[in-house]
């Protein structure tokens, strides 16, 4: 069966899988696994990048651009003026006009602020941006988001680096049911079967970080999610039989 390509925007990719740079214990390791997820997007968080230090020692000299497309995010920032900033530092620097938008609400939980998100995704859509929105699961947030021009909205599957993997999956249904622009599920990703589930659910593609980066061995990890990944996407477009209360034999004796 063949899959379209996934368009973000302007942007086309052939991966569904989109990684993060962080947490990794070297810069070897996570080069490894970013090959190893068989990614086109990377993520980098614009302000732990450690952008304009000496030659090695930027996250940014350990990924290959000609491979990678890098997709700058707003990590770390707590409101509206903070995420809008942080936006514009990543394109001034040449990095991308495409940006993850993250505006959390507090340290402990790190869900997004539902009034700054929207107001920074409508900030910088006016801006030109092309902005990926990490939301929560709401469905009603996400409608908002998308009306605002958000160009991908990324629901959570569950609180970030949690690995609890994806806690409702009905409202992701209801945000796939309800929106047109591209779902892609971010956060809470533990293992293989989770990334599965998105995808298999019907969302476009799945985003992470601290599976990959915190598994004992993140290389074959990575290479887990990416087999999870395509199988998932390949599950969804076969179309899965119904669930149903009483068994149906597999070889019956009838219907000949």
């Amino acid at each position: 069966m063949k899959d379209t390509i996934l368009k973000i925007g302007k942007h086309n990719f052939s991966s569904r899988l989109f990684v993060g740079t962080g947490k990794y214990q070297t810069f070897a390791i996570m080069e490894e696994a970013l090959k190893a997820s068989g990614a086109e997007v990377v993520t980098v968080a614009v302000r732990r990048a450690n952008i304009g230090g000496k030659p090695g020692e930027s996250l940014l000299d350990h990924i290959d651009t000609n491979k990678y497309t890098i997709l700058p995010n707003t990590a770390g920032c707590y409101s509206c003026d903070e995420a809008v900033r942080t936006a514009f530092l990543a394109r001034e620097m040449g990095i991308s006009d495409m940006v993850k938008l993250e505006v959390l609400g507090d340290e402990k939980t790190l869900l997004p602020d539902p009034i700054d998100t929207l107001k920074a995704t409508e900030i910088l859509v006016k801006e030109g941006f092309t902005v990926l929105v990490y939301t929560s699961d709401d469905p009603i947030a996400a409608r908002r988001l998308q009306d605002a021009g958000a160009t991908s909205v990324m629901p959570a599957g569950s609180p970030i680096g949690s690995g609890q993997g994806i806690l409702n999956q009905n409202n992701i249904r209801i945000i796939l049911e309800t929106l047109s622009v591209p779902v892609i599920v971010d956060a809470g990703v533990g293992t293989a079967s989770d990334v599965c589930i998105a995808m298999e659910l019907g969302c476009v593609g799945v985003l992470l970080n601290t599976g990959i980066a915190e598994a004992k061995d993140p290389v074959s990890m990575a290479k887990a999610m990416k087999l999870a990944c395509e199988s998932g996407r390949l599950a969804y477009l076969s179309g899965r039989i119904p669930k149903k209360l009483y068994a149906k034999a597999s070889s019956p004796l009838k219907d000949f």
